[in-house]
């Protein structure tokens, strides 16, 4: 993670925004984070039915709301990140994980030698962050799912260029606050520390601000059934194996 990512976090009160308002009850985070959680939860029983259940490592765990999303399914979980202050809320709110504070550089990461198989994930960074810890991030992965039996890697795009989105980008050409990435280029980094995409889900077609209003989230919910329409979704999770070295 960034360095300005590390100092802003450090902010208590910004950690505690960022936990009760960005993530407030029905707020357009928490309907996501809604839909992600039964898809995840659904992933890893239909993954790993059958076998020994897989730890989990999340890295730029923030406040543990991956953490929180497979509780009771792993057999034990491991939160990543630079900043002491998030990880500490994530333990307050509830999050059962042991925590580890990382360097914003240096050497990639190293993840606990906790064995296979496994589940890694990655929400909410990718956007955030430059192309360095983009890669960074998927070293580590890479480091924790050595082989394509090792288990899964679940990374997060909340800014979809193929996405109604988009129509806001030139607008905001520029501004440090406003990133996207397409599908091409995710599996592109995916590819570059050895993974292939296997299922690719989205999960909302509106922006927050058309998330508001009550008939653009039944066209939403109604759409979201029709085949295809997930490369078109702002938000998508891209499920992941190792396939080379």
């Amino acid at each position: 993670m960034t360095s300005d990512y590390t100092q802003v976090f450090r902010d208590t009160e910004a950690v505690e925004k960022y936990e009760s308002v960005t993530y407030a009850p029905d707020s357009y985070a928490s309907r996501i984070n809604d839909r992600q959680r039964d898809y995840l939860r659904d992933l890893v029983r239909r993954e790993f039915e059958g076998h020994h259940p897989p730890v989990h490592h999340d890295f730029a765990c923030g406040t543990g709301r991956a953490i929180r999303t497979l509780h009771g399914l792993v057999r034990e979980a491991h939160g990543y990140d630079t900043s002491a202050e998030m990880m500490a809320k994530a333990a307050e709110v509830g999050s059962r994980a042991y925590w580890h504070q990382v360097a914003t550089d240096g050497p990639v990461p190293t993840p606990v030698a906790a064995g296979f198989p496994a589940i890694v994930t990655v929400f909410r960074l990718l956007l955030n962050v430059d192309e360095t810890v983009r890669d960074r991030a998927l070293a580590f992965a890479a480091k924790a799912l050595p082989h394509r039996g090792s288990g899964l890697l679940v990374v997060e795009n909340h800014g979809n260029a193929g996405s109604v989105r988009h129509l806001r980008a030139r607008r905001h050409h520029g501004e440090r606050w406003f990133a996207e990435l397409s599908h091409e280029e995710v599996a592109a980094l995916l590819d570059r520390h050895g993974f292939e995409i296997v299922e690719r889900r989205g999960f909302s077609m509106l922006t927050p601000s058309l998330h508001e209003h009550r008939l653009a989230r039944l066209a939403d919910a109604a759409a979201r059934r029709l085949p295809g329409t997930d490369g078109y979704a702002v938000n998508v999770l891209y499920t992941a194996r190792r396939v080379h070295a």
